[in-house]
């Protein structure tokens, strides 16, 4: 196949927001054997080329933004290799070399004996703008963390922050340049830095050393630092902080969580230690009595996770992230990306340590979803706008997604293949029912799901063919990775939600979730529910944690002791004192053992 002939583009190209700039790409293209650039000059797509790869024995090939192709039928010779690597720089102890005065890399993978047998080529680009998004932040002068992927841009983004630093905000900024990356090949530093001086690093063994150096001999206000990967550089960070100088670095890991379980990296974000409690301490904080605490301040103030080019996630406070996410709680985060016309856009959203966005909450309804008058829809959330407690009679109709989403009353996702590798925005629901919404219980008592459904007039029924079901709501307990109620409901993409414990309240929550209605009476019908199913000994033992909770517990922040109970109903008292997302312990001994019910 072949392309027809079209001349290098050494303009700039306009994106929204930014300005791409390509005029290095011909310096790549020269240092290519003849046959390989002249089939790469001739592509359509050479402007958003990512890199060549050149291996021995093997046919050359481009790759591109989500997809690759075969640049020859020719596979790659010695000769090739040798005249690509005559026309390169010298490769360092890290297999990297480069362009002299541009930004491309060049990789070398070796054999056991150390000679050569592949390449690696990547383009280099300078983006002006492409940090419009985080602005607003580096003009702050805090210190910041870059996360991310492999090729999502992290490295782009450090040498347009250089590059704003040093030349719009007039500061003193210094690079740690380890592997040339930032500021480019040979001597003389790419203008794409603008004003910001650039250290080189013999060897990366020795990059804590020169950071030290850095700060040490030449004053910067400013130090940009690429790639903190081992124990020394992150402690040599943590001085350079110290010493009141604004870092801003990238590190290994795609999210804030990976750094927390990173022991060689943890103490960016503070460093984690485990804790001994004291009895009251642990009580009053309904946990157990080892935790883990954040060890120290963080040496990075703000974490920016760079999910996507233009979609990244603001931890405003680090240290209030971590705490959070130790604590098994939602941190508040910010999710910023652009829209067509290349403004900001800003959602604020909350996240936990499964690294999952409850964004999809804030978001409804969505844009590509339509109301009908008196009635609602399935939307891409996967929830039903609230309705009146009644059946539905009308439900808008798109297509199916195969993908399952799980979910339980507590709103912690199922830990399987699936919720791993997709996010809770992305996940959808079936779309075409036809009247109340048809739940297969897995699990689960019916009668109990009847009750709820039949008590509280949900737009709901109960189906005991599977076929039929627009939901699979099972126990928790009872799913497992590739269980055959997953099999089975994937195979008919069915969506499963989960549920902790099967009782009335669990399920009545759940319920609620699920058709996401929303009640200043919800927690009272739950209860009122609750006592219809049980005896007057019951009721009267409910009424009294429900009083003990909106009257002590909840207005005083006091923790309240009940009445001795037996073990049947302190079990159904945990239960109401769950829905309030309080915590409960039972002590002393039988037959005096009773609740104390602790405040958050």
């Amino acid at each position: 196949m072949s392309f027809p002939a079209q001349p290098l583009n050494r303009e700039p190209t306009s994106f929204p927001g930014q300005v791409l700039y390509n005029d290095d790409l011909n310096k790549l293209l020269d240092v290519l054997p003849a046959a390989i650039r002249e089939r790469l000059q001739q592509h359509p797509h050479l402007n958003q080329l990512v890199e060549v790869v050149l291996d021995l024995g093997r046919r050359p090939e481009a790759r591109f933004p989500g997809f690759a192709e075969y640049l020859s039928e020719e596979v790659v010779s010695r000769a090739d290799l040798d005249l690509v690597i005559s026309q390169v720089g010298e490769f360092s102890s890290d297999n990297r070399a480069g362009i002299a005065s541009t930004l491309h890399r060049i990789s070398a993978i070796r054999n056991r004996q150390g000679t050569i047998i592949g390449l690696t080529c990547r383009v280099g680009r300078c983006v002006v703008g492409v940090i419009t998004m985080i602005r607003d932040l580096v003009e702050q002068g805090r210190s910041m963390l870059l996360l991310g992927r492999p090729g999502v841009g992290k490295t782009t983004a450090l040498r347009e922050i250089a590059r704003v630093l040093a030349d719009e905000l007039h500061k003193r900024v210094i690079i740690i340049d380890t592997s040339n990356e930032i500021a480019g090949d040979g001597d003389v530093p790419h203008p794409g830095i603008g004003r910001a001086r650039r250290m080189q690093v013999a060897s990366p063994e020795l990059q804590h050393k020169v950071m030290i150096e850095a700060v040490e001999n030449h004053m910067p206000e400013v130090v940009i630092i690429d790639e903190i990967g081992t124990e020394l550089e992150a402690l040599a960070s943590r001085t350079i902080a110290e010493r009141g100088v604004q870092l801003v670095a990238t590190a290994h890991g795609n999210r804030i969580e990976n750094l927390i379980k990173n022991p060689t990296l943890s103490d960016l974000i503070g460093g984690i230690q485990s804790v001994t409690l004291g009895d009251e301490e642990a009580r009053r904080r309904g946990c157990q009595k080892s935790v883990l605490e954040r060890k120290a301040p963080p040496t990075f103030e703000i974490a920016v996770e760079m999910l996507e080019r233009h979609r990244w996630v603001i931890h405003e406070d680090v240290a209030a992230t971590v705490d959070c996410l130790l604590r098994n709680r939602e941190a508040s985060i910010q999710i910023r990306s652009l829209d067509e016309r290349g403004q900001v856009v800003i959602v604020r959203s909350t996240t936990g340590m499964n690294g999952r966005s409850s964004l999809s909450r804030l978001q409804w309804p969505p844009a590509d979803t339509a109301l009908f008058a008196g009635g609602g829809t399935w939307g891409s959330s996967g929830r039903l706008e609230p309705l009146p407690l009644e059946p539905v009679a009308t439900r808008l109709q798109q297509p199916s997604s195969p993908l399952a989403k799980e979910e339980d009353s507590s709103a912690e996702p199922l830990a399987n293949s699936q919720s791993e590798s997709k996010s809770e925005e992305e996940a959808e629901l079936p779309q075409d029912p036809e009247g109340p919404l048809r739940i297969y219980p897995y699990g689960v008592s019916r009668f109990h799901l009847e009750q709820v459904i039949r008590t509280l007039q949900l737009p709901a029924q109960v189906t005991k063919d599977l076929d039929e079901a627009d939901i699979v709501l099972a126990l928790r307990s009872q799913v497992r990775s590739r269980s055959k109620i997953q099999q089975l409901a994937h195979s008919r993409q069915i969506p499963i939600h989960t549920v902790k414990a099967n009782t009335l309240i669990a399920l009545a929550g759940a319920l609620r979730r699920i058709l996401n209605i929303e009640s200043e009476e919800g927690a009272q019908s739950d209860l009122e529910l609750f006592i219809q199913a049980s005896t007057a000994e019951e009721a009267e033992a409910l009424e009294e944690a429900r009083l003990a909770v909106e009257q002590i517990v909840i207005p005083k922040s006091q923790p309240v002791e009940l009445l001795p109970r037996s073990a049947h109903i302190r079990k159904l008292q945990h239960q109401l004192v769950e829905s309030y997302h309080l915590r409960a312990q039972s002590f002393g001994e039988e037959p005096n053992r009773r609740l104390r019910i602790y405040p958050n």
